[in-house]
């Protein structure tokens, strides 16, 4: 009987996982550098919603584009926190060669963007639909203040609610929480994609806020990346969540008077 070995002792001092941590600090890096290029790029055009055709664009690659750029975007912002549960799916897994580890951690890092580029196809479908909204009728646009205050409101709630604590709690656990992991393409393409969904649970809100404030606003992002990551990683993360969530109740509170009282 062929016998097979689990990953489950540490690797940080094998070649293997030098060559996995080396890979995803470069993919941060041209993620990160495509990102802040995007956004520079974006300035001179930034009232104008991202699912509009730019300049010498047709309307069928807008699209193509636009989920492009997310897909990068979201690979820069999450890679801080999806690195150390992929080392841990790596020390989880019963698999025998180097080259298969390796091959099952892309294709879980690959199952895990798609859910985040579905994620990105609705926040483009829903932009088209309200921009088209904005021009039939005019007056949803002297709403969009207060909806802005009450989306980072609701947000705030969100972060603080119990449902929110059962996601993060997710997302820290795992692959624990899956039980014995198993080999094989499809098995990492399904983990990829729970993985991917658990994570989308335990930052709708934050996502939520980014896209309020300002999908392209660099200094956004970046709080926004580094609120996931240390809600995930950091022993008080929990707390962290809270922290913010507090910080979002009151800043909606404010967005929503300021929107509501005349000035």
């Amino acid at each position: 009987m062929t016998s097979t070995h689990r990953v489950d002792e540490p690797r940080a001092a094998t070649s293997g996982e030098r060559r996995f941590l080396a890979v995803s600090a470069l993919v941060f890096f041209i993620s990160a550098g495509a990102t802040v290029a995007w956004c520079e790029s974006m300035r001179a055009v930034a009232d104008m919603p991202m699912w509009m055709p730019l300049c010498g664009r047709r309307w069928t690659t807008q699209p193509a584009s636009f989920l492009g750029m997310w897909t990068v975007m979201m690979a820069a912002m999450m890679l801080p926190s999806l690195v150390p549960m992929l080392q841990r799916y790596r020390r989880g897994v019963p698999v025998v060669r180097q080259a298969q580890l390796d091959a099952l951690t892309v294709l879980v890092g690959v199952a895990y963007l798609a859910v985040w580029v579905g994620v990105g196809a609705a926040v483009l479908a829903g932009q088209a639909g309200l921009a088209v909204l904005e021009m039939v009728w005019p007056r949803v646009v002297r709403g969009v203040p207060a909806a802005t205050g009450a989306i980072v409101l609701a947000a705030g709630a969100v972060q603080l609610s119990a449902w929110k604590a059962r996601q993060l709690a997710g997302c820290r656990t795992v692959p624990a929480s899956g039980g014995m992991l198993r080999a094989g393409p499809r098995h990492a393409l399904r983990y990829g994609a729970r993985l991917g969904i658990q994570c989308v649970g335990s930052c709708a809100a934050l996502t939520s806020i980014l896209l309020v404030a300002g999908a392209m606003d660099l200094w956004a992002m970046a709080a926004v990346s580094a609120a996931i990551t240390l809600e995930r990683l950091a022993p008080f993360g929990d707390r962290a969540a809270r922290l913010v969530g507090a910080a979002a109740l009151g800043s909606g509170a404010f967005l929503v008077v300021r929107a509501l009282v005349p000035g």
